[in-house]
């Protein structure tokens, strides 16, 4: 059973960061695609990061680009989201999900798994 569980978020400071984490089990990590998307309230799911799996290479949304930083541990199954200089408009619920290729896509229907997700606040 694929199974991807979110954490890490929390309430922060405008400026602040947070390190969020996506753990996978159930699949061989290296042929899946992995991508961050969130959604805030009233709003559709939008792409932040996505990371290939076959060569490492990295998509960011032009919102967060600079300030986010999507990387990966295989030996551990698990993908991470640094947010730095987050700003109140970064507030929604975070998703990482996963695609059943080794290069990442930009939109949420072309993946195949996520979880629940977690909610990063970030106050003014």
């Amino acid at each position: 059973e694929v199974q991807l569980q979110a954490s890490g978020g929390g309430l922060v400071q405008a400026g602040g960061s947070l390190r969020l984490s996506c753990a996978a089990s159930g699949f061989t990590f290296d042929d899946y695609a992995i991508g961050w998307f969130r959604q805030a309230s009233g709003k559709e799911r939008e792409e932040v990061s996505c990371l290939s799996s076959s060569d490492g290479s990295a998509y960011y949304a032009d919102s967060v680009k600079g300030r986010f930083t999507i990387s990966s541990d295989n030996a551990k199954n698990t993908v991470y989201l640094q947010m730095t200089s987050l700003k109140p408009e970064d507030t929604a619920v975070y998703f990482c999900e996963a695609r059943g290729r080794t290069w990442f896509a930009t939109t949420h229907e072309e993946y195949d798994y996520w979880g629940q997700g977690t909610q990063v606040t970030v106050s003014s």
